[in-house]
């Protein structure tokens, strides 16, 4: 049976978020090797001051659960759990059990993917509406303040406005447009919390290498396309690893003064918070806590 639409909470999430967190591949790694220092890196980045832990990739309630004993303060977020690989119910039951063991703590982030990506993908508006009401109806249901989804078009945001806390979108363009645009049909309540993707690197060449390898399964694919398209972005942009306008719009690099500006725009825009994104030449699952120390710093002077 359909559940009644839920209504964002009163009180803007934002307030128990902060401005900023860190959206990480590496700390939903499940390389055995790397689960202690998976730990002391989650551990820093709550002592940073950072809000929450983005789990970047197909991440679920059991990576934010590994990691939550060894911080404190910080939010757990899944960044996102991919509808089609999780049933409903069995996330509902092991975030009521992380939430038992850690109260108010983990953010359900949840979004339908991409065709190119995930088996039996069809109808992912009518899936992911379907979805939030077996996370109403389960034993232990997961209120709509305690999830966000990973929207991007008009239709996916308005279902995040009634459905959930807001939305978490990825590879969004420099603001004020999309960002601007979001926040109208958002309104003035629920969260937006964009992932934003950062190189700490000055050097044009450099940077715009390192960001076009990021970019290389992004731009194949057709749900980020088309968004780019709305803001007037062209197939032109799309090839060669993206254009310089594109690769400078969906990245920021630069000197630290020049980063920290751009994340004042995205705030200044109409975002709540921001999840930062770090890639690095290297890449990998190990976690760059030097970067992110780097980043921590970059962040405050833009608070």
């Amino acid at each position: 049976m359909h559940s009644a639409p839920h209504t964002a909470p009163q009180q803007s999430p934002q307030q128990s978020l902060g401005r900023f967190g860190i959206f990480s591949h590496e700390l939903r790694s499940e390389d055995p090797a790397l689960q202690e220092q998976r730990r002391r890196a989650a551990a820093e980045l709550d002592e940073l001051g950072f809000g929450v832990i983005w789990l970047g990739g197909n991440s679920s309630v059991h990576h934010a659960a590994a990691l939550a004993g060894s911080t404190e303060r910080i939010a757990l977020a899944t960044g996102i759990l991919n509808i089609w690989h999780e049933d409903a119910a069995q996330v509902a039951r092991h975030r009521a059990e992380l939430e038992e063991a850690h109260p108010g703590r983990f953010l359900l982030g949840l979004g339908a993917s991409h065709a190119q990506l995930a088996q039996n993908y069809q109808r992912p508006y009518s899936t992911m509406v379907g979805y939030l009401d077996a996370l109403d109806n389960a034993a232990a249901p997961v209120p709509a303040d305690r999830r966000i989804l990973a929207a991007l078009g008009p239709k996916m945001l308005r279902l995040a406005r009634d459905r959930a806390a807001g939305a978490h979108p990825a590879m969004v363009p420099s603001p004020p447009a999309y960002i601007k645009q979001t926040r109208e049909v958002l309104g003035d309540g629920p969260l937006l919390a964009p992932v934003v993707t950062v190189v700490l690197e000055s050097d044009p060449v450099r940077a715009r290498a390192v960001a076009r390898d990021f970019l290389e399964l992004y731009l194949r694919l057709p749900n980020y396309t088309t968004n780019f398209e709305r803001l007037g972005f062209t197939a032109d942009d799309f090839t060669g690893g993206g254009s310089d306008r594109l690769v400078d719009a969906l990245v920021a690099w630069g000197a630290d003064d020049a980063i920290s500006d751009r994340l004042t725009e995205f705030h200044t825009a109409g975002a709540d918070h921001l999840a930062l994104q770090l890639i690095t030449a290297e890449g990998g699952e190990t976690p760059p806590l030097t970067q992110w120390r780097r980043l921590a710093g970059v962040s405050a002077k833009s608070a």
